[in-house]
């Protein structure tokens, strides 16, 4: 299949508009996050003015280098979102017929909803490190760009918000107590994290 960067924006929109459920909303965060890092990567290259401080422009510098390989990753996410709850599909179509089948199927299921479920947390994850620069990127990238650095924000958080949404709906199915609590608990400190960037 054709990976989600390599499809025109009017593809893309079609297939999150079609009714099949992938591309879905995991997918539209991952893709939501990495245009945002995509933003905050443009300002970096846009310095306040000729005269920023040897520091301000490391610190640009620092942060391009940081964000660079956020939204190669979230752009991978993308793709890997779809395959995982493709694979959640699969594996509720699996045979349930006899005893071995059912057990083999909800194998299956448990094993497909815990990857499911980790790649939007790994989403997550990748926003809340690109919000984590944000901040040098509002205090030392161009003024004039500053809306873009506003629009990166917000993209940002909408994918965190998004992604944590997927995380929980997939935690919801699975029945490994441990895991559950110890995935919400990362999920709510990322959340938190993103809100205060």
């Amino acid at each position: 299949m054709k990976r989600f960067a390599d499809t025109n924006v009017s593809d893309l929109l079609a297939a999150l508009a079609s009714p099949s459920p992938t591309p879905g909303g995991g997918t539209a965060a991952a893709i939501a996050g990495a245009m945002g890092t995509s933003l905050l990567v443009m300002v970096t290259g846009l310095a306040k003015s000729k005269n920023n401080t040897d520091d301000e422009k490391a610190a640009l510098a620092n942060a391009r280098l940081a964000l660079e390989p956020i939204t190669r990753r979230l752009t991978d996410l993308a793709d890997a979102d779809s395959a995982s709850f493709d694979a959640v599909m699969a594996a509720y179509r699996l045979a349930k017929g006899t005893d071995e089948e059912k057990s083999a199927r909800t194998r299956a299921i448990q094993a497909a909803l815990r990857g499911a479920t980790e790649v939007p947390l790994e989403t997550l994850r990748a926003c809340a490190a690109a919000l984590d620069h944000s901040r040098a990127v509002a205090d030392y990238g161009n003024q004039s760009a500053a809306s873009d650095t506003g629009v990166a924000i917000g993209l940002l958080k909408a994918a965190a918000a998004g992604a944590a949404a997927n995380v929980r709906i997939n935690l919801e199915g699975l029945k490994d107590e441990a895991y559950r609590a110890a995935t919400e608990a990362e999920t709510a400190r990322l959340l938190e994290s993103a809100a205060l960037a």
